[in-house]
């Protein structure tokens, strides 16, 4: 996913506001049986990854470390049973409900992040929010093919 973030999805930006980041929706699938140290640490590494291929200055790893930190506590909020989800995250074993908030919350937070951290100023504000909502809808329009195809 991380290749083809880089090599292909990066290359496209429509109108400045569109960066769409694909490469999330690994972090988004991982099982949710590893520690929570694990999970950081794949969101840190992740992003630092992305931070080196993009030269990004730690954006990537503060937003991945952020959507690692916070996706337990989406995942308690919205599903009533976080146990009986031992493998991966999926449309099947979330239901539809449940997956639409799970991912609309996880990559609104996430794009916000790194486009709040790469604009590093208030002053950008209403321009942060518009990349956010345009380019986190085409990242959730993403992941969720993804799943229905992996469903398949």
């Amino acid at each position: 996913m991380m290749i083809l973030q880089v090599l292909l999805v990066d290359q496209v930006q429509l109108y400045g506001v569109c960066h769409p980041y694909i490469y999330v929706i690994c972090l988004l699938m991982m099982p949710v049986t590893l520690s929570p140290k694990i999970d950081m640490l794949c969101g840190f590494i992740t992003g630092l990854l992305m931070d080196v291929f993009c030269n990004s200055l730690g954006v990537h790893m503060a937003a991945c470390t952020l959507l690692m930190f916070s996706r337990r506590y989406v995942l308690e909020l919205i599903v009533n049973d976080v146990d009986r989800l031992n493998e991966q995250i999926s449309l099947r074993t979330l239901g539809p409900e449940a997956m639409i908030k799970y991912t609309v919350i996880l990559v609104m937070l996430h794009h916000f992040s790194v486009f709040m951290l790469a604009a590093w100023s208030w002053d950008h504000f209403g321009y942060v929010l518009l990349e956010t909502l345009v380019s986190g809808v085409l990242s959730i329009l993403f992941v969720f093919g993804y799943n229905i195809l992996k469903n398949r």
